[in-house]
């Protein structure tokens, strides 16, 4: 996975929400001098959705069908208007 992903995956999990563990940890010294884990605590907590992470990932990672269009070639266009006209058909037929 490339580091662009990896942004596209974090932002997607920001934007939507999630659930993790948080774990809190408690040493002590013992008679050595040496720490010890005493208490461990986890637990889970919900992040809720981030709506700035929302705007960042629509605005970088998905376009408008207009945004779309204009960024065709000629040949992908054709093929397009040939997919439009295929469920204009079909529309037209289911009725």
């Amino acid at each position: 996975m490339n580091e662009e992903d990896k942004i596209k995956k974090a932002l997607l999990k920001k934007a939507l929400g999630y659930n993790a563990d948080e774990c809190v940890e408690e040493y002590t010294v013992n008679e050595n001098g040496e720490e010890v884990l005493s208490k461990k605590k986890v637990t889970k907590k919900h992040y809720s959705p981030d709506i700035s992470a929302v705007k960042v990932l629509l605005e970088r990672y998905y376009k408008t069908y207009q945004e779309q269009v204009a960024l065709m070639s000629d040949e992908e266009l054709k093929l397009e208007k040939e997919r439009l006209l295929r469920l204009l058909k079909e529309e037209e037929g289911g009725d």
